[in-house]
């Protein structure tokens, strides 16, 4: 029969000699309602695709991109998504060296910033890490890799996701939770959104591990998933957005009733703002945008996915470390302080050493080293007990 073949974009089955194998169209393309066949000779060899991917996947020359423009096309993305999780990864490892070393941000609401902010960078990694391990060489053939090392990669990559999920959740919460209740033991809750932020991703990658072992364990777990392999990961997720939509709305309730309330309130009506700013910017940025594909199948509105799944979300990270850490007036105040303190350390080096400098080639300094050098020389010594022998 016919080995497994890849053909630069659709994996094909092994098969019988006189087997017709039947194929949808890869999601490489927009359309899915078609499909391809192959047809496995007598001479054990694959016939070309029929239709040909130019007809059977819903674009010819003169209405639609080629193959060529296509991937032109997605290699795009991949520069733009490329350079968003690099610049999101860079400005949250700096946020969280400016949380951590300041100790006056160590409080629970930066806490759960600071694990937020490790969840942007994990999800950056695992997609630089996917890239690596499994896009490096165009030449690898997709349908008989299935090495442990890419499947790794794939997990990774879907628990840093899961995980990035769960702490806008989290993020959402804590905020609901601040307007709710006028205290808040902070011990108490930091413990339990660390268990639930971490803990949940965990048990779900943990679930889908066992399924794909069990039920799907083919190449490298980067293929389209059946049902419940699928919704494993997926339910979660859907599970998050709705959740945190829910919370943006009442948010937004519990905020204008609080604001009229506590009109001519002054400090305690604006910590209540100044809190609320920040993470109201970022439930409808980060959470409420997945709503508009959240029930839908994945081949709807493919190309306004890539905009806001890859394009805008790859700078998810870098936005989040500008609105909780860089345009925070409390941390640009300290950043302000410490330069002011590096420096006025700086100039009081240069002052101690140009000093000690200045004392050292003086001339009065100069004047009495010699003098202490012509006391204590044994030179010296020996010809003033001469001298006094000879008087005597």
């Amino acid at each position: 029969g016919c080995a497994r073949d890849w053909d630069g974009l659709t994996c094909w089955p092994r098969a019988t000699f006189g087997e017709v194998v039947k194929i949808p169209c890869p999601q490489f393309f927009e359309e899915f309602t078609s499909f391809l066949q192959r047809n496995c000779t007598q001479e054990e060899y694959w016939s070309e695709p029929f239709p040909p991917y130019t007809i059977a996947c819903g674009f010819d020359e003169g209405s639609s991109k080629g193959p060529e423009d296509q991937k032109s096309y997605y290699s795009a993305f991949w520069r733009v998504y490329t350079a968003g999780y690099a610049a999101s990864m860079t400005s949250l490892i700096t946020a969280l060296i400016v949380f951590a070393a300041f100790r006056k941000f160590h409080c629970t609401r930066n806490y759960i910033h600071m694990h937020l902010f490790v969840s942007f960078i994990l999800r950056a990694v695992a997609v630089f890490t996917k890239d690596a391990v499994l896009f490096a060489d165009e030449t690898m053939d997709h349908c008989l890799m299935s090495t442990v090392a890419c499947k790794a990669a794939v997990a990774f990559f879907q628990f840093s996701i899961l995980a990035n999920f769960f702490w806008l959740l989290i993020e959402g919460i804590y905020l609901q939770t601040l307007l709710l209740l006028t205290f808040v033991s902070n011990k108490k809750f930091v413990w339990w959104f660390i268990f639930t932020g971490w803990g949940a991703p965990t048990a779900v990658m943990f679930a889908w591990v066992l399924t794909r072992i069990h039920q799907q364990n083919t190449g490298c777990w980067d293929d389209d998933e059946n049902g419940v392999v699928l919704w494993i990961i997926k339910g979660p997720i859907l599970l998050t957005v709705l959740i945190n939509f829910i919370i943006f709305i009442n948010v937004i309730r519990i905020l204008v009733h609080k604001l009229k309330s506590q009109e001519g309130g002054g400090s305690h009506s604006s910590h209540f703002v100044r809190l609320a700013k920040s993470t109201l910017l970022l439930i409808p940025l980060f959470g409420v945008h997945y709503i508009v594909f959240a029930f839908f199948p994945e081949s709807t509105g493919l190309e306004a996915r890539l905009y806001i799944e890859l394009g805008l979300g790859s700078f998810q990270g870098f936005v989040v470390a500008l609105l909780y850490c860089f345009s925070n007036a409390e941390v640009q105040t300290e950043l302000k302080k410490q330069l002011c303190k590096w420096q006025y350390q700086e100039y009081l080096t240069f002052t101690h050493r140009h000093g000690a400098l200045s004392r050292e080639t003086s001339p009065v300094n100069y004047a009495t080293q010699l003098s202490l050098l012509d006391k204590i020389s044994p030179k010296r010594r020996a010809s003033v007990l001469q001298d006094g022998v000879t008087t005597v």
